[in-house]
């Protein structure tokens, strides 16, 4: 396997510095040091200079919102600083290759977004970015070409409106009114409406409607309407990203 024409079985000093890396864990830093000596010392690594260094340091740190505890020791980072720092030091340099696990993993809305519009900046510059993730849902307007892994193989390789496609929900919220009904008062209207179809249940506030093998939605909701039951909303009980990985990963 190459990558930027080299061959990336040798390792080389090269490659390392055509690679940024945001790795999973946190345990690549020094604690007993500051967020900013840990970046100057592996951009020195990475061949900065030192002034060059310090300031592509205070730059990043600046960018991921740890500006403010850049002289505070890493071992009283939390784990999400941590990881921000992560992100900081794979952009010390540019690289024109980023391998990213997990980047958004621990962090808030607010955080997550951030890192994921510096990715999004870099790829823009034309870097290609491998960004591996659990939460689903994230690759949304953010990934070109999405594979899924499952059980060690890949089960799906595409776009992310081609993996959409692949959603097969067979449960949906629904938010009902009847007249007066509403709550467990409504469920045996709407079991004689759905009949064979499949099932309601309660949930709060809404109803959850399960609908059986081959059946379609339209149906059931037709059938609602006509037993005068008012849809105010209808929506997948889990996302369509999320049906589609469930469907292409075998269930896991």
């Amino acid at each position: 396997m190459s990558v930027l024409s080299l061959d990336a079985s040798q390792g080389s000093q090269r490659l390392r510095e055509l690679v940024g890396l945001v790795p999973s864990g946190d345990r690549s830093f020094y604690l007993r040091i500051s967020g900013l000596e840990n970046l100057v010392f592996f951009g020195r690594l990475h061949g900065l200079r030192r002034r060059e260094a310090i300031a592509r340091a205070e730059e990043m740190l600046e960018r991921v919102g740890l500006a403010d505890v850049a002289d505070q020791r890493v071992a009283f980072y939390s784990h999400g600083m941590q990881k921000r720092l992560s992100v900081a030091r794979a952009f010390l340099t540019d690289p024109p290759v980023l391998l990213v696990d997990e980047a958004t993993h621990d962090l808030d809305p607010a955080g997550a977004r951030e890192v994921r519009g510096l990715v999004s900046e870099a790829a823009l510059r034309g870097a290609a970015v491998v960004w591996a993730t659990q939460r689903i849902d994230e690759i949304s307007g953010f990934g070109q070409r999405v594979t899924v892994l499952a059980g060690g193989r890949v089960t799906f390789s595409g776009t992310v409106t081609e993996l959409v496609a692949r959603a097969d929900s067979t449960r949906y919220l629904l938010r009902l009114r009847n007249g007066g009904l509403e709550g467990e008062a409504l469920v045996p209207v709407l079991e004689r409406a759905i009949g064979s179809l499949g099932s309601v249940q309660t949930a709060a506030d809404e109803f959850v409607l399960a609908l059986g093998d081959r059946t379609a939605l339209g149906e059931a909701l037709v059938r609602l309407a006509e037993e005068g039951v008012q849809i105010l909303s209808c929506h997948p009980e889990r996302s369509a990203l999320e049906e589609a990985f469930v469907a292409v990963a075998g269930g896991r």
